[in-house]
């Protein structure tokens, strides 16, 4: 899978995709949980796991906070390391981080990570990592890409549903099932509670983080500056509302570590 990664992320920008209109709503809504989360924890330790090309990564380290990041592709990591940051940046999969002590980080992202891996078996593998690392009362905001927005863009918009049911690779309850030669795996609401469940996390609350904004990209690119920001305004009053939640490209789950006795929601 890593050299298929290696191959995508030679080719793609993930940075021009958050600096896009579209991508800047994900980055603007995660940025405002993560500052939300960072409240009165000055100099908070941070580990950006699949951190990519360091767009979080840097950002944070310059308003001062001690941020390591952990990125699989190399390509990326030479981006990252080349922004000539505070940021400790390094090769790794978000499956192993043995090399950083137990409850040592106020705050662990998983941004990228779950959009890759592909069992179940994994994706718990990988939270569980993230939750041996975060202090007792730190947080972990995990990011997915959502089953319908798959269905209905590449299912639907660019006609390959019938094709995609009759391989196989989407299910009679239309749910993708996705390899690692497709590069991008796509949940459900109750795969992630089965994931929060699996590592023994619970939820503080979930995030559209870009709502309906990938379904405009065209229309966000046509808006004058002032338009954009009242979509903008609209998207953060919106975004944790339920009935938004499944069919967004994106969803930010914010997590603690699930103490015994607490109700998994």
């Amino acid at each position: 899978m890593s050299t298929e990664l290696e191959k995508y992320y030679n080719k793609f920008c993930e940075e021009k995709r958050l600096t896009r209109r579209h991508g800047k709503v994900e980055y603007i809504t995660s940025m405002k949980y993560i500052h939300k989360y960072l409240e009165g924890k000055e100099g908070a330790r941070i580990l950006d796991v699949g951190a990519g090309t360091g767009r979080y990564s840097v950002q944070l380290a310059e308003e001062g906070y001690d941020v390591t990041a952990v990125e699989l592709v190399k390509y990326n990591l030479g981006i990252l390391k080349s922004k000539g940051s505070s940021v400790k940046a390094y090769q790794g999969t978000a499956l192993n981080l043995s090399r950083f002590a137990s409850d040592s980080f106020d705050m662990v992202l998983v941004f990228g990570p779950m959009y890759h891996l592909y069992t179940m078996e994994d994706k718990v593998e990988a939270l569980a990592e993230a939750k041996r690392v975060v202090k007792p009362d730190g947080v972990v905001l995990v990011s997915y890409c959502m089953n319908e927005y798959s269905i209905l863009t590449y299912g639907f918009k660019e006609g390959h549903i019938r094709e995609s049911i009759a391989s196989g690779k989407v299910s009679e309850e239309f749910h993708v099932q996705a390899e690692p030669e497709d590069l991008y795996d796509y949940v459900r609401l109750e795969d992630i509670a089965a994931i929060n469940a699996g590592a023994g996390m619970k939820r503080i609350e979930i995030i559209a983080a870009d709502g309906p904004a990938n379904y405009m990209r065209q229309i966000l690119n046509a808006m004058d500056d002032e338009t954009y920001q009242t979509f903008i305004e609209y998207h953060l009053k919106t975004c944790e509302r339920p009935e938004l939640l499944g069919a967004s490209a994106h969803t930010l789950d914010i997590l603690q570590i699930e103490e015994e006795g607490d109700f998994i929601k």
